[in-house]
C-alpha cells in the first residue's frame, strides 16, 4: 500500500525526489473497519490522513444534532480538520470511515518537521491546501445556486462514483437536501 502514497507524491513532484523515503517513513498505514470514528467534533485534530483506499465523511453537528457532510474524500486524496490540526485547537468537523480504509496517516510534529526539512513536502501541502480551497468554495458556490433536482443531476455528472458507494442518507447530508426529497426526486431521473 505505501507505493500507492509513493506514486501519488511522485506524481506531484516530478524528478525531485530527493528525501521521498525520508518522508514516507514519517506515515504510518492504518486499516479501518466501516464506521471508524478518525476525529470527534472537540478534540484536537491530531493527523493529516491520505486515503489509499476507502471513503472518509467530514461532518458536523448542528445545535439540534443534524448532521451535515462538509465533504465525502476518496481515495487518492488528503484528508484532515486543516484549521485544528494547524493551530491545535479544537475541531468543529468530525471525521469518520464510510467504508473499511486503508490510510497513511502523519501526526503534527512529524509533519512540521517534514515541512521545514523535506523542501518537496512543502509542494505537496500547499497543493492539500490548494486543492481542499478549491474543492469547497466550488462546490459551496455551485450547491447554493442549485435546486434540490439540480444538486442530484450535479453529483451524478461530477462525482458519479459517490451514487453507487454511499447511502441515500449520506448522499442527501452531502447535498444539503432532506432524505426523503433526495429519494422523491432521485426516483424521477
Amino acid at each position: 500500500m505505501i507505493e500507492i502514497l509513493h506514486n501519488h507524491i511522485t506524481k506531484r513532484l516530478g524528478d525531485d525526489l530527493e528525501h521521498l523515503d525520508k518522508a514516507l517513513s514519517n506515515f504510518k498505514q492504518i486499516t479501518t473497519k466501516r464506521n471508524e470514528q478518525l476525529l470527534q467534533q472537540g478534540e484536537i485534530c491530531k493527523y493529516v490522513y491520505f486515503i489509499a483506499k476507502g471513503c472518509l465523511q467530514v461532518y458536523a453537528y448542528d445545535k439540534d444534532f443534524n448532521e451535515t457532510t462538509r465533504d465525502i474524500v476518496i481515495e487518492d486524496n488528503w484528508c484532515s480538520e486543516l484549521v485544528s490540526f494547524g493551530s491545535g485547537k479544537p475541531s468543529s468537523e468530525n471525521i469518520r470511515t464510510i467504508e473499511p480504509c486503508e490510510l497513511f496517516a502523519i501526526d503534527r510534529q512529524s509533519f512540521q518537521t517534514m515541512m521545514q526539512t523535506v523542501p518537496q513536502f512543502d509542494k505537496v501541502y500547499k497543493q492539500i491546501l490548494e486543492s481542499s480551497y478549491a474543492n469547497s468554495v466550488y462546490r459551496i458556490n455551485t450547491l447554493v445556486s442549485l435546486s434540490a433536482l439540480e444538486r442530484i443531476k450535479w453529483l451524478m455528472e461530477y462525482r458519479p462514483m459517490l451514487m453507487t458507494r454511499l447511502s441515500s442518507k449520506l448522499i442527501a447530508s452531502y447535498l444539503g437536501i432532506n432524505k426523503d426529497v433526495f429519494s422523491r426526486l432521485k426516483a424521477k431521473l
